[in-house]
């Protein structure tokens, strides 16, 4: 019990520091407020007002916490503010070629009836129709390694007043995550993302990108005809090859992929170089991918552009990962402004778990502790983020989120910089 109280002590210090940068210079009661809702989703690993109130333990009536927090979450829409504070945060984690996977999500409330701009919007995992509310998410990853970084996500509604249009929130969110990055990484998106709209904003705004196309999208091919993208990528001649093992209803299945890169431009302008790489034996159809990525060597350069866009598997992952650990389809907040600073504080808490506490996760002890406490049978998954908000929640439940007490006296003698603050 002494153990937990201590891991629990430093935990928490770590989230108050985070949520005082995440609010800089707002004032006490927006870093108190922020404190709360992020160790509340993390102790309760639920976004109901209801659990998070419960996982204050504070001494007054349950129903008077509850309001507290709903007044303060609707008072006004945070998320620009800490998706900057996050971007910005997060812009250390990368480099030159990590990999800034954006992805298009949903959240769908299918029996919702009073929530503020309920539109219709594509349920991705039932694919049918339903009424709910649209996600944008960007996540920094290394085609080599486990760290996840969040960067940017956003709740929206095409019912809303400011509603603008889906490339505008796309485009918002590149533009935002390349200021903070300074123009490092390489975005990646999926289909979808092959609209003439996006191509010409990462080329004028000098992002780089692999974008996936659908096939029927022209492009001039390299004796400069214009050809559906389909068709360019027959004159690929020059194919590398790859075996990966894929895992399919339960069975590990091997596969041997053929990846090639042509030359190829937009009709709308011809003076860029752009390639387009040929994704052979994955699916039943090849997989084109356009990129303005210029080859270092020719010798694998089409593997690694394909390496980029699997890479951004994790921002699905990501998703997944939100809906499962803290039950966020089962929001409750009626008010738009609600909803959207309840999205971004929870991608907040993913930061928190993804960098913070995940940051080197092999040499960290607090890591490793938590991730104990997840009581797993079997090793930690390569998506680690589950074991340690299992961990967290076990850790944090049952204590207050109040200034936590200083740990009890050990006779380990320490120095001045090591010893916990009064």
């Amino acid at each position: 019990m002494r153990e937990d109280s201590r891991l629990a002590w430093k935990v928490k210090a770590q989230m108050t520091r985070f949520a005082g940068r995440l609010t800089e210079g707002q004032g006490e009661v927006e870093r108190r407020f922020v404190g709360e809702m992020l160790y509340g989703m993390q102790a309760a690993r639920d976004v109901k007002l209801s659990e998070i109130s419960r996982a204050l333990h504070e001494s007054i009536a349950l129903i008077k916490t509850e309001n507290r927090l709903s007044r303060n979450l609707a008072a006004k829409d945070r998320t620009e503010g800490i998706n900057r504070r996050l971007a910005w945060e997060g812009a250390g984690q990368v480099k030159a070629d990590t990999v800034l996977a954006v992805d298009l999500g949903d959240l769908v409330k299918k029996y919702a009836k009073s929530m503020e701009h309920l539109a219709t919007v594509r349920d991705g995992s039932e694919k049918e129709l339903g009424e709910g509310y649209w996600l944008c998410q960007v996540v920094a990853a290394d085609v080599c390694g486990d760290q996840v970084t969040p960067l940017y996500g956003a709740l929206y509604s095409v019912a809303a007043e400011d509603f603008k249009s889906e490339n505008e929130e796309i485009f918002r969110a590149m533009r935002l995550v390349s200021e903070a990055t300074q123009k490092r990484g390489i975005f990646a998106i999926d289909r979808g993302g092959d609209r003439r709209e996006i191509l010409h904003f990462a080329l004028e705004n000098g992002l780089r990108f692999v974008i996936r196309q659908r096939g029927d999208r022209h492009v001039l091919a390299r004796n400069g005809q214009r050809l559906p993208a389909g068709k360019a990528a027959w004159a690929c001649r020059r194919w590398d090859k790859r075996e990966v093992i894929l895992e399919r209803d339960g069975e590990r299945v091997k596969k041997t992929l053929r990846v090639g890169a042509v030359p190829a431009r937009l009709p709308e302008r011809p003076e860029t170089p752009l390639w387009l790489v040929v994704i052979r034996g994955l699916a039943e159809h090849p997989i084109l991918l356009l990129t303005n990525v210029a080859p270092k060597a020719d010798a694998g350069y089409a593997l690694w552009i394909g390496d980029i866009y699997l890479t951004r598997w994790k921002c699905e992952e990501a998703y997944r990962f939100l809906k499962q650990a803290y039950a966020l389809e089962d929001v409750r907040v009626r008010s738009y402004a609600a909803l959207r600073s309840l999205y971004a504080l929870l991608n907040a808490v993913f930061y928190f778990v993804s960098v913070i506490l995940g940051a080197k996760a092999k040499r960290n002890l607090i890591f490793k502790k938590v991730c104990e406490k997840a009581k797993r049978f079997y090793e930690i998954a390569t998506f680690y983020q589950y074991a340690l908000a299992d961990g967290l929640h076990r850790l944090l439940f049952a204590t207050r989120h109040s200034a936590p007490p200083p740990p009890p006296p050990s006779k380990q003698l320490l120095l001045d910089f090591a010893k916990p603050p009064n």
